[in-house]
């Protein structure tokens, strides 16, 4: 009877490793990206509020 080492190896290559194609870590590093976008959606909704508010509290 044929063990699972002998299956898996029928029909592969000497050497069936492959090379990464998208290789992970390892290159330079820059500088970490800033994500800036929050903090102006926050600050847009934050003010948009403060007129609703205003608003409501001015012209009752």
């Amino acid at each position: 009877m044929a063990s699972d080492a002998d299956f898996y190896a029928h029909g592969r290559p000497e050497n069936p490793q492959l090379p990464e194609d998208r290789p992970r870590g390892g290159g330079p590093k820059g500088p970490p990206p800033v994500h800036s976008t929050a903090w102006k959606v926050m600050a847009i909704a934050i003010a948009i509020m403060v007129l609703i508010v205003v608003g409501i509290f001015l012209f009752p």
